[in-house]
Protein backbone atom coordinates (compact mmCIF):
# COMPACT_ATOMS: atom_id res chain seq x y z
CA UNK A 1 0.00 0.00 0.00
CA UNK A 2 1.57 3.22 -0.82
CA UNK A 3 2.06 5.72 1.73
CA UNK A 4 0.50 9.10 1.62
CA UNK A 5 3.23 12.29 2.46
CA UNK A 6 1.59 14.82 4.82
CA UNK A 7 0.78 17.65 4.02
CA UNK A 8 2.51 20.25 5.72
CA UNK A 9 0.37 22.96 8.21
CA UNK A 10 0.82 26.54 8.34
CA UNK A 11 2.35 26.35 11.41
CA UNK A 12 5.42 23.99 9.79
CA UNK A 13 5.71 25.89 6.54
CA UNK A 14 6.08 28.97 9.57
CA UNK A 15 8.41 27.59 10.82
CA UNK A 16 10.46 26.00 8.50
CA UNK A 17 10.57 29.54 6.64
CA UNK A 18 12.07 30.87 9.59
CA UNK A 19 14.99 28.54 9.89
CA UNK A 20 15.89 28.97 6.23
CA UNK A 21 15.59 32.88 6.22
CA UNK A 22 17.25 33.04 9.44
CA UNK A 23 20.48 31.17 7.74
CA UNK A 24 19.75 33.48 4.02
CA UNK A 25 18.87 30.23 2.05
CA UNK A 26 15.60 32.25 0.73
CA UNK A 27 15.96 30.10 -2.54
CA UNK A 28 15.74 26.85 -0.83
CA UNK A 29 12.75 28.22 0.34
CA UNK A 30 10.72 29.22 -2.73
CA UNK A 31 11.77 25.68 -4.01
CA UNK A 32 10.66 23.60 -1.12
CA UNK A 33 7.79 25.45 0.39
CA UNK A 34 5.82 27.46 -2.48
CA UNK A 35 3.23 26.51 -5.07
CA UNK A 36 3.94 26.46 -8.53
CA UNK A 37 1.80 29.43 -8.97
CA UNK A 38 2.59 31.10 -6.03
CA UNK A 39 2.12 35.05 -6.33
CA UNK A 40 4.79 37.62 -4.79
CA UNK A 41 3.75 41.10 -4.37
CA UNK A 42 6.13 44.05 -3.56
CA UNK A 43 5.07 47.91 -2.21
CA UNK A 44 4.54 50.04 -5.18
CA UNK A 45 7.63 51.85 -4.14
CA UNK A 46 9.63 49.29 -4.43
CA UNK A 47 12.58 48.54 -7.43
CA UNK A 48 11.67 44.58 -7.62
CA UNK A 49 8.32 43.77 -9.60
CA UNK A 50 5.26 41.98 -8.31
CA UNK A 51 5.49 38.10 -10.08
CA UNK A 52 3.33 35.20 -10.20
CA UNK A 53 4.82 31.88 -10.72
CA UNK A 54 7.28 30.10 -8.13
CA UNK A 55 10.02 30.32 -11.47
CA UNK A 56 9.46 34.38 -11.62
CA UNK A 57 9.77 33.83 -7.84
CA UNK A 58 13.08 32.58 -7.72
CA UNK A 59 14.30 34.64 -10.50
CA UNK A 60 13.60 37.86 -8.48
CA UNK A 61 15.41 36.00 -5.87
CA UNK A 62 18.63 35.58 -7.91
CA UNK A 63 18.46 39.71 -9.13
CA UNK A 64 18.26 40.66 -5.92
CA UNK A 65 21.36 38.43 -5.18
CA UNK A 66 23.02 39.63 -8.35
CA UNK A 67 22.57 43.07 -7.13
CA UNK A 68 24.29 42.62 -3.50
CA UNK A 69 27.99 43.40 -3.68
CA UNK A 70 28.70 41.87 -0.16
CA UNK A 71 26.35 40.41 2.77
CA UNK A 72 27.31 41.21 5.91
CA UNK A 73 24.75 39.50 8.05
CA UNK A 74 20.96 38.07 7.62
CA UNK A 75 17.97 37.30 9.43
CA UNK A 76 14.45 36.86 10.90
CA UNK A 77 11.97 37.30 13.55
CA UNK A 78 9.91 34.26 14.87
CA UNK A 79 6.70 33.63 12.55
CA UNK A 80 3.07 34.82 13.93
CA UNK A 81 0.71 32.57 12.85
CA UNK A 82 -3.21 32.83 12.58
CA UNK A 83 -5.57 30.55 10.66
CA UNK A 84 -3.86 30.34 7.08
CA UNK A 85 -1.30 33.64 7.00
CA UNK A 86 1.68 34.15 9.20
CA UNK A 87 4.05 37.05 9.35
CA UNK A 88 7.82 37.31 10.03
CA UNK A 89 10.07 40.42 9.96
CA UNK A 90 13.38 39.65 7.21
CA UNK A 91 16.54 41.81 7.53
CA UNK A 92 19.40 42.27 5.34
CA UNK A 93 22.77 44.12 6.32
CA UNK A 94 24.44 44.17 2.46
CA UNK A 95 26.45 46.14 0.30
CA UNK A 96 24.87 46.82 -2.55
CA UNK A 97 26.43 47.69 -5.93
CA UNK A 98 26.45 51.07 -6.82
CA UNK A 99 23.88 52.50 -3.50
CA UNK A 100 26.72 51.27 -0.06
CA UNK A 101 25.92 49.59 2.49
CA UNK A 102 22.42 49.16 4.21
CA UNK A 103 20.39 47.73 6.22
CA UNK A 104 16.83 46.40 5.11
CA UNK A 105 14.02 45.34 7.42
CA UNK A 106 10.72 44.23 6.29
CA UNK A 107 7.62 42.29 7.20
CA UNK A 108 6.77 39.13 5.31
CA UNK A 109 2.96 38.01 4.97
CA UNK A 110 2.37 34.76 3.87
CA UNK A 111 -0.52 32.76 2.63
CA UNK A 112 -0.57 29.15 2.81
CA UNK A 113 -3.17 26.80 0.85
CA UNK A 114 -2.77 22.96 0.75
CA UNK A 115 0.42 22.98 2.19
CA UNK A 116 2.28 25.17 -0.04
CA UNK A 117 2.79 29.12 0.25
CA UNK A 118 0.49 30.87 -2.69
CA UNK A 119 0.86 34.43 -2.13
CA UNK A 120 4.17 36.11 -0.12
CA UNK A 121 3.52 40.49 0.61
CA UNK A 122 6.32 42.56 1.42
CA UNK A 123 5.68 45.56 3.33
CA UNK A 124 8.86 48.14 3.76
Amino acid sequence: MATQEAVMTTVDIANRLYELCKEGHYQQAQEELYADDAISIEPVHAQAPSVTGKDAIIKKGEQFRDSVEEFHGVGASQPIVAGNHFALTITVDATFKGMGKMVMEEVAVYEVKDGKVVKEQFFY
